[in-house]
């Protein structure tokens, strides 16, 4: 089921209703949102509800054998060594067989070796890289000391599998989102009636940005002669996509958790308004980055251990980030990328920017911070053209386009779409300060019930308009 559906339309005000209606009975709230959950989800795919139980049941029986055994024990490492082979295995299995099947014939021809291509032809499930990374998380968080074990395996099913957030994140952690599930909830309204404001932003982000920046950027490259022009206009449309589709599902997914009591936290914070690529990766994916961080990056030494180490730490980061959004080389070369323009700044030793604040003061940006910001989106946006390339040869040949078949001529795109981008931009940068830009102080204005409502309604209309049919979320297919 997809949340800019109409199934999803009538799905969200039943379950809302129905929810509220057990607020007297916790318990209860947690069986309705745990088969609300998995209806949701059967509802795109009934064959892997089995994964997502089997996934929430090894990590919830992980959880209590460590708790019974005990931190510091041997057998308590065992268990999270055992649960990270079933998560990591699962990850194999559905998603990277192929993969490495391919890797390893084309190695095996290139050394002069004949192997087998014994592919299998398995449907990926969605979601299965969110929820085997937040159930690893909690044992390790259990073994760790920075959780305790759920001993109730409703709650804890409930918490692996709460839909808003079940396919596409965030990944939260166990000791910041599980306790909302173990006790009594009561309906906030202004909480309420702010997570309606951002969904529909984002749906307004999906519907109306990303969908329209998508015909252009399939058009273009659907177009194997493509001058380097067109591919440079694909590409910025692209990069608001990307941005529009992924916020655009976590506005969405955390919108929905405010109507049930569930805040869930927060996944952008404005990145293309970085400053450099080391401020862009904390304000994109920050629950994925976050992630990386605490369980790859930090028990490999982190920072700790000279330039060198800390250079090395932060390419395997990069790579098995680039890995995890997809079983492709282009994918690969993407983290290798990023990890490339973090280099510099690594092995310089430069001092980095501890203040994500944007132009505090005033309401545009001084010369300097503009060139920071375009300098970082141009980077981050050559990037893109690996990420959504469909192998590494395809995306060599539209870099190479980029910089020698320039034609300069005006692509023919639509009024519409040319400005959606502007206008996101723009109606983000004069609401940074905000969560998001329906979140307005009540003065001026906004101030006037009248005026909100009339830009409620040609926001609904907007999707309305534009949201006929439903496409894809494209961080589903990871």
């Amino acid at each position: 089921m997809l949340f800019n559906s109409f199934e999803f339309c009538l799905f969200l005000p039943v379950a809302f209703a129905f929810y509220w209606l057990l607020r007297c009975r916790w318990h209860w709230q947690n069986v309705f949102l745990l088969a609300a959950s998995y209806v949701f989800y059967a509802m795109w795919d009934v064959r892997f509800l089995w994964l997502i139980a089997g996934v929430s049941l090894t990590a919830w029986l992980s959880g209590m054998g460590i708790a019974r055994f005990g931190r510091g024990s041997r057998r308590a490492k065992g268990i999270v060594a055992a649960q990270a082979a079933v998560s990591l295995g699962v990850l194999f299995v559905f998603k990277y067989f192929n993969f490495f099947v391919d890797a390893f014939v084309s190695l095996s021809e290139w050394l002069g070796f004949s192997a087998c291509r014994p592919l299998w032809q398995v449907a990926l499930p969605v979601g299965i890289s969110f929820y085997t990374f937040q159930a690893l998380a909690y044992v390790i968080d259990v073994y760790r000391g920075e959780t305790k074990a759920c001993r109730s395996a409703l709650t804890f099913f409930t918490f692996i599998a709460f839909f808003p957030q079940l396919v596409a994140g965030p990944i939260e952690r166990a000791s910041r989102l599980l306790p909302y599930f173990d006790r009594p909830r009561s309906l906030d309204y202004a909480s309420a009636v702010d997570g309606l404001r951002l969904l529909l932003w984002g749906m307004v982000k999906k519907t109306v940005i990303a969908d329209n920046c998508a015909t252009i950027v399939n058009a273009i490259y659907a177009n194997p002669n493509a001058d380097g022009t067109d591919l440079w206009v694909a590409t910025f449309f692209f990069a608001i996509q990307i941005y529009g589709d992924f916020s655009g599902y976590s506005d969405i997914a955390v919108g929905c958790g405010r109507l049930f009591g569930i805040p869930l936290m927060q996944n952008f914070r404005l990145p293309y308004f970085s400053r450099s690529v080391a401020e862009f990766w904390r304000r994109w994916h920050i629950s994925l980055m976050s992630w990386f961080r605490d369980y790859i990056y930090i028990p490999l030494g982190g920072s700790r251990g000279g330039r060198l180490r800390t250079a090395g730490n932060t390419f395997i980061v990069f790579l098995l980030s680039g890995l995890w959004h997809g079983a492709n080389f282009t994918f690969v070369l993407w983290g290798a990328y990023h990890a490339c323009l973090l280099l510099p700044g690594i092995l310089l030793r430069k001092q980095r920017r501890r203040n994500d604040d944007m132009a505090a003061g005033g309401s545009l940006p001084s010369f300097h911070v503009a060139w920071q910001m375009g300098r970082t989106f141009l980077l981050v946006c050559l990037g893109w053209v690996l990420f959504r390339s469909e192998d590494v040869s395809a995306a060599g040949l539209r870099l190479q386009r980029m910089f020698t078949d320039l034609h300069w001529h005006v692509p023919f795109c639509g009024r519409l779409p040319l400005l959606l981008p502007i206008v996101l931009l723009l109606v983000e940068w004069f609401t940074r300060h905000r969560e998001h830009p329906l979140d307005l102080p009540a003065r001026g204005l906004w101030r006037n019930r009248a005026v909100r409502y009339v830009v409620y309604y040609a926001l609904i209309l907007s999707v309305l308009q534009w949201g006929g049919t439903p496409v894809e979320f494209i961080y589903f297919q990871f």
